[in-house]
C-alpha cells in the first residue's frame, strides 16, 4: 500500500509535472514540424524550448518569467557570437575562455542565474564548428525564438491555471523531508542505533528540509497572489507552511543526551513506545504530504489520544516501579503532544473561510525572504581568488578553451561536442560533487548505452521507437533533480535513438559517446584537483563561524526574554531561521569534506565532533527557549540559571573571536541585556521545572565549552601549520 502511495506521490510531485512540461515544450514541436516535412526545422524549435524549460525552475512567477526571458535572450547573443568566430580556431577558443568565465561567474547572484549561464554555455557548445551562411543563422534564430515563445507561453499557462500547483507540490516535498528527519530521530529511541552515525544522517537530512523550506518560502512569499489573495487555497497553504516549521522545530526540541537516556530507560520497553508513536506522526505527515501532492483536503489517519494516555501511565509505572526521576521522559511525552498539535491544527484548516490579508501580515512574511535582486557589485566582490565562484569560473574557462583547442589541433575526436558537454556538466565548484557527478555520469552512460544499442539492435519499427523516445525524455527530465544516475541512464538511450533517425551509424556513435564521456569525465576530475582547487578545509573556520554567530544569537533571545524585552514572534522566527540555515550549510560543508581525498580531509575528527555537538546545541537551544517561556510565567527563573546563560555566551563569544579573521570589515559584536530584579525569582524553594531547566543549561553549558576547546585546538593546528610556511618564507 506504501509502496504504491509513493508511486502516485511522484506522479503527482512538482518532478514529473516539470518532465512533462518540457517533454510537450520540446516533442510537439517535432511532431508538427516532421509531419510537414520540416523535421529539422521541428528540432530547432524543439532546441528553443529545452533550454529556456531547463532554466525555468521552481519559484515565484515573476522570477521565472525573469529567468525564461534572459535565457531565451541570452542564448540567442550566444549563438550569433559562436557562429560569428566559428570559422577561426584561435578566436573561438579564445570565446570560450570568455563565454565559460562569464557565465560560470552568474553563479554569484542565484541559482536560477547560474541555471541561465549553464544553459547559454550549452547553447554555445551545440554550435561549436557548425558553419552557417547568414540566411541560414537568421532563419536558425526565427525558429529558435519560436521554441523559446512555445515554452514560455506553456509555462506561464499552467501558472495562470494552477496558480497554486507549483506551492502545493513543493510543499509535500518539504512534509516528507521533515517527515523522514522524525524517522531519524526516532532511531535514538532505540538501543542497539549507533547515535553518533545516526547524527550524521541527521544533519543531512536537515540540509534537504532546509533547502525545500526555502523553495516553500520562495513560492509563498515572493508571490503577489499567494500572500495577497484571500481565496481559501492560498490561505491554506501558508497556514499549513507555518505550521510545518513550527512543528520542525519541536522536533528539533525533542533532544535529550540519548546515550544516557538509553542506559537508564532502555531496559524498561518504554523507549519503543515513544519510537512507535513517532513513526506513527511520520506516517500522518506522509499521508498530509501525499494528500497535498493529490489536491486533496487531508483527513487524519490516527487518532492519538488513546496512545498518549497509555503511554503517560507507562512512565508512571516506571516512576513508581523503579523509583526513577521521569522528568525528562516527561518532556518528551510534551514535545510528542505539541507535535500532534500542530498535526491536527493542519487537518483543522479544512474549514478555513477566505479572509482578508492585511499590509503588516505581507510585510512580516517578506522578512524571512532571502533577497534575489541581480547585483552586479557581487561580480566585482567575487573578482579574487578567494572567491570559490571566481576560482570556478577561471576552472572553467580554462578547461574548456584548452579542451577544445587540444582536441581540433591533434584531432582527438570527430565530434569535440560530447566531452565539452560531458566537462561542462560533471565540473562544479567542489572536488566532491565533481568527483560524484564523474561516477554518476559515466555508469550512467554507459548502462544506458548498453540499453540503447539493444534498442536499437532489437526494435526496427520507426513508430515504436519514437514511443520510446518519448518515454525516455519524459523519465530523463523529470528525474534529473530526483535521481542524477538514473536520469542519465534514460537519457543517452533518448539521444542515441534521436541519432538514430538522422544517422544510420549509430552503434559508432554509441562507442564514441562512451569513449567521449570517459575523456570529458577524466579532464574534469583532474582538472578540479589541480587547477585553482577548492578544498573545503580552507573554507570550514567561515562555516563554523557563521554557525556559532547564529547560535549565539539565538541564545541571547532567552536572555532579551528574561530582561522582559520579549521578542516579536516575526524576530524570534528570523533568528531560528538563521540557526537551522547556518546548521544545514555547515553539515552540507562537512558532507563536501567527506568526498574529498584523504590527503586533503584535515580536521575532519574536529569538524566531524564540531557538527554533532553544534546540532546537539541547536537543539537544546530550542528546548531552552520553550523552557525560559514557561519558566517566565510561573516565576521560576534563578540567579543560578541567569549566570549559566551569561557564562554559555561568554564561551560562545570565546569561539568566535577565535575563528575571526582579523581583516574581516564586520567584526562580531556581543550582546548583553540588564535582567531586573523582578524577572529573578527570589523563592529558592527548587521544584522540578527549575532543576531540569538547570540541568539543561548545565548541559548546554558542558556542550558550548567542549565546542570552544575543538575550536582552540583547530586553531592551534592551523597555526602551526602556516608557521612553518612563513618561516620558509623569510629563509
Amino acid at each position: 500500500m506504501k509502496q504504491t502511495q509513493e508511486i502516485k506521490s511522484f506522479f503527482y510531485s512538482q518532478y514529473f509535472a516539470d518532465g512533462i512540461r518540457i517533454t510537450i515544450g520540446c516533442i510537439v514541436p517535432v511532431i508538427i514540424f516532421a509531419a510537414m516535412g520540416q523535421f529539422i526545422n521541428g528540432t530547432y524549435v524543439s532546441l528553443g524550448a529545452l533550454l529556456v524549460g531547463l532554466s525555468d525552475t521552481p519559484g515565484a512567477p515573476s522570477h521565472r518569467r525573469t529567468g525564461m526571458y534572459f535565457a531565451g535572450i541570452l542564448t540567442i547573443i550566444t549563438f550569433i557570437l559562436t557562429v560569428s568566430v566559428n570559422a577561426n580556431i584561435y578566436l573561438l577558443t579564445i570565446l570560450i575562455a570568455a563565454l565559460c568565465f562569464i557565465f560560470a561567474m552568474f553563479a554569484v547572484f542565484n541559482a536560477r542565474a547560474a541555471n541561465v549561464g549553464l544553459m547559454c554555455m550549452l547553447m554555445m557548445l551545440i554550435h561549436v564548428d557548425t558553419p552557417f551562411t547568414l540566411f541560414s543563422a537568421l532563419s536558425y534564430l526565427f525558429y529558435y525564438s519560436i521554441g523559446c515563445l512555445w515554452y514560455i507561453i506553456i509555462s506561464l499557462s499552467i501558472t495562470q491555471i494552477r496558480p497554486y500547483r507549483l506551492t502545493q507540490q513543493e510543499l509535500a516535498e518539504s512534509i516528507r523531508h521533515v517527515a523522514d528527519y522524525l524517522r531519524l530521530k526516532a532511531n535514538f529511541y532505540d538501543i542497539n542505533v549507533d547515535n553518533d552515525k545516526n547524527y550524521l544522517k541527521l544533519i543531512e537530512k536537515q540540509v534537504e528540509v532546509n533547502d525545500h523550506q526555502e523553495n516553500v518560502r520562495n513560492l509563498l512569499f515572493q508571490s503577489k497572489r499567494s500572500i495577497k489573495d484571500t481565496t481559501k487555497t492560498g490561505r491554506y497553504l501558508t497556514f499549513v507552511f507555518n505550521d510545518i516549521i513550527d512543528l520542525f522545530e519541536q522536533s528539533m526540541a525533542t533532544h535529550y543526551d540519548y546515550n544516557t537516556v538509553s542506559e537508564k530507560f532502555g531496559h524498561t520497553g518504554i523507549l519503543n513506545e515513544f519510537k512507535h508513536i513517532i513513526l506513527k506522526l511520520t506516517n500522518e505527515l506522509d499521508h498530509i504530504a501525499y494528500q497535498l501532492n493529490a489536491n486533496r483536503m487531508p483527513k487524519p489517519m490516527y487518532n492519538f489520544d488513546q496512545e498518549i494516555n497509555l503511554l503517560h501511565k507507562k512512565i508512571d509505572t516506571v516512576e513508581k516501579e523503579l523509583q526513577y526521576s521521569t522528568i525528562a521522559l516527561r518532556k518528551i511525552l510534551i514535545n510528542v503532544r505539541d507535535i500532534i498539535r500542530h498535526i491536527n491544527d493542519i487537518y483543522s484548516y479544512s474549514h478555513l473561510k477566505s479572509t482578508e490579508v492585511n499590509k503588516m501580515e505581507i510585510d512580516e512574511a517578506k522578512k524571512f525572504i532571502e533577497p534575489s535582486i541581480i547585483d552586479f557589485k557581487k561580480i566585482r566582490e567575487n573578482l579574487t581568488l578567494e572567491s570559490t565562484y571566481f576560482r570556478h569560473a577561471l576552472r572553467m574557462a580554462i578547461v574548456m578553451s584548452v579542451s577544445y583547442f587540444v582536441a581540433k589541433s591533434f584531432h582527438i575526436t570527430e565530434n569535440i561536442f560530447w566531452i565539452l558537454l560531458t566537462i561542462m556538466v560533471i565540473l562544479k565548484p567542489g572536488f566532491g560533487l565533481t568527483k560524484s557527478r564523474n561516477i554518476q555520469r559515466l555508469m550512467g552512460t554507459v548502462i544506458g548505452g548498453l540499453i540503447g544499442a539493444l534498442i536499437l539492435f532489437v526494435v526496427h519499427d520507426e513508430t515504436i521507437r519514437f514511443v520510446l523516445l518519448i518515454f525516455f525524455f519524459l523519465s530523463a527530465y523529470s528525474l534529473f533533480r530526483v535521481n542524477y544516475i538514473v536520469a542519465v541512464i534514460f537519457m543517452t538511450p533518448y539521444v542515441l535513438i534521436m541519432l538514430s533517425f538522422v544517422s544510420t551509424n549509430t552503434m559508432e556513435v554509441t562507442k564514441e559517446r562512451i569513449l567521449d564521456t570517459f575523456i570529458g569525465g577524466m579532464i574534469a576530475f583532474l582538472s578540479s584537483y589541480v587547477i585553482f582547487p577548492n578544498w573545503e578545509a580552507t573554507q570550514v573556520k567561515f562555516s563554523m563561524q557563521k554557525l556559532l554567530i547564529a547560535s549565539y544569537h539565538y541564545i541571547a533571545l532567552t536572555l532579551k526574554e528574561i530582561a522582559g524585552n520579549e521578542p516579536t514572534i516575526t524576530e524570534y522566527k528570523l533568528v531560528r531561521k538563521k540557526l537551522y540555515v547556518e546548521t544545514a550549510n555547515m553539515g552540507s560543508t562537512f558532507q563536501r569534506m567527506l568526498t574529498e581525498p584523504k590527503n586533503k580531509q584535515k580536521y575532519t575528527k574536529d569538524v566531524n565532533k564540531f557538527v554533532i555537538f553544534n546540532h546537539v546545541l541547536a537543539s537544546f537551544a530550542v528546548t531552552l527557549h520553550n523552557q525560559v517561556t514557561s519558566s517566565r510565567v510561573n516565576h521560576t527563573i534563578t540567579k543560578e540559571h541567569i549566570k549559566l546563560i551569561r557564562k554559555i555566551l561568554s564561551s560562545l563569544e570565546t569561539a568566535i573571536k577565535a575563528l575571526a579573521n582579523p581583516n574581516e570589515e564586520n567584526q562580531f559584536i556581543p550582546v548583553d541585556f540588564q535582567i531586573p530584579e523582578n524577572q529573578i525569582s527570589v523563592d529558592e524553594t527548587v521544584d522540578e521545572n527549575s532543576t531540569l531547566m538547570t540541568e539543561q543549561l548545565q548541559f548546554i553549558t558542558k556542550i558550548v565549552a567542549d565546542i570552544a576547546k575543538l575550536v582552540q585546538q583547530l586553531k592551534e593546528k592551523t597555526s602551526a601549520e602556516i608557521d612553518p610556511m612563513l618561516n620558509n618564507k623569510m629563509h
